[in-house]
């Protein structure tokens, strides 16, 4: 008996069970039970529920895209990104990604737009991280609103800059790196336009 559909893809597991095993502050870590449709195996895995993410890609009128550094709890490093955060219930991906522009680096944009989404790890993660782009950005007066255990450098990097310290490894943030990419095509598309 194979183990694949009719059109040669992995069949999609049953769900027999799903709980939770600890709540914390930005999410939960929870266990579902699966049973294989043809082999009938079963077995437990773990998954970390969370609301959505947004990260920017915010552009200066002198071309310039804005880039945050902050210590990492995870890699206990510093890591160069972009600016972007948890959606709020409820809040458009559009909506939040601007928030969260002007919390974290003090810029404004007059409107942004989707370019993109993805699963950041769909291994362990239920949520998908959206990719905002802002262009002319500039700062506002209001200036940042950092969380509680927000620290952050802000740089205005040239678009060349950008694209180097990707190659050569300075921005390992996949978020980050992934924004990049949805730029990159964004950029692509209007000039053959």
């Amino acid at each position: 008996m194979s183990d694949h559909t009719e059109s040669g893809a992995p069949a999609t597991w049953d769900l027999l069970d799903d709980k939770l095993l600890s709540a914390c502050r930005v999410w939960d870590l929870r266990a579902r039970r699966y049973r294989h449709p043809t082999k009938g195996n079963e077995g437990e895995f773990y998954y970390i529920d969370s609301r959505d993410w947004v990260i920017v890609v915010a552009r200066t009128r002198a071309g310039e895209l804005i880039l945050v550094r902050q210590f990492r709890w995870g890699t206990d490093t510093l890591s160069w990104e972009f600016p972007g955060g948890i959606i709020d219930a409820g809040e458009d991906p559009v909506t939040a990604g601007l928030r969260e522009l002007q919390e974290e680096t003090g810029y404004v944009a007059e409107s942004g737009r989707l370019i993109g989404h993805c699963n950041p790890n769909p291994a362990i993660l239920n949520n998908q991280c959206h990719i905002v782009f802002a262009d002319n950005v500039e700062p506002h007066h209001a200036g940042t609103d950092w969380d509680e255990h927000e620290e952050i450098e802000i740089r205005v990097v040239p678009e060349a800059e950008v694209f180097q310290w990707a190659k050569d490894c300075q921005i390992g943030h996949a978020l980050a790196l992934t924004g990049l990419l949805y730029y990159q095509l964004m950029e692509r598309s209007l000039k053959r336009q």
